[in-house]
């Protein structure tokens, strides 16, 4: 089991996972997001290969679009 801090809430999942997938099990995987992981900015083209692990924090903010 891991604790993840996301947008400053504690989560916990089974397993380590890809950020991908932590994306699709909060349903945001179609969404327009930034994701920042441990103070870093992780590119989009780089979520099927990050891991999201035990201690992590991350922020993600979702674009919204308006006028």
């Amino acid at each position: 089991m891991i604790t993840v801090t996301i947008n400053g809430e504690a989560r916990r999942f089974e397993t380590a996972l890809k950020v991908s997938r932590l994306l699709e099990q909060m349903a945001l995987a179609d969404k327009r997001i930034a994701l920042e992981r441990n103070g870093e900015i992780v590119p989009r083209s780089r979520f099927d290969q990050e891991s999201v692990a035990d201690g992590d924090r991350l922020e993600i903010v979702v674009a919204v679009g308006g006028g």
